[in-house]
């Protein structure tokens, strides 16, 4: 049993479940704003799904990685170890970042203001994941 093939197929997983579980906590935050926008008979700005499909690019940077661990030919524990370890910090980047955009369709839905502050802080989020992206390429 080769255990790297094991650490890229974590790489991916993980960061798709951290991508799912941001995807759905913006998602649900994104929905109960428009729903208070119709309620209020305000507009519901479409530019909230930036913060609700936010996450979902973990799950990219998650495969990137996979594919170079795959190609590696270093020892397989350690590719366990950085598959183990990049997946679940990029997995729960996507966390955070679902988290902040759940904050920003919030406050956008409430206000309609703010929009470029809301998602950089997002973005921050995001600079997590593709730093440990990028580490982990380096190091396979």
């Amino acid at each position: 049993m080769n255990f790297g093939m094991f650490g890229a197929a974590c790489a991916l997983g993980l960061a798709a479940i951290g991508s799912s579980i941001g995807l759905a906590i913006a998602g649900q935050a994104t929905i109960g704003s428009w729903k208070r926008c119709y309620m209020n008979n305000k507009p519901a700005p479409f530019v909230m799904v930036a913060f609700a499909g936010a996450p979902l690019t973990q799950t990219i940077y998650g495969f990137l990685l996979m594919n170079a661990m795959l190609a590696s030919a270093k020892d397989p524990w350690y590719l366990l170890g950085v598959g183990l370890v990049c997946g679940l910090a990029i997995g729960s980047s996507a966390v955070a970042q679902g988290m902040a955009g759940a904050s920003g369709s919030d406050a956008i839905g409430e206000t309609g203001k703010g929009f470029s502050q809301f998602i950089t802080i997002v973005g921050l989020c995001e600079t997590v994941a593709l730093f440990v992206m990028v580490f982990g390429l380096i190091s396979v």
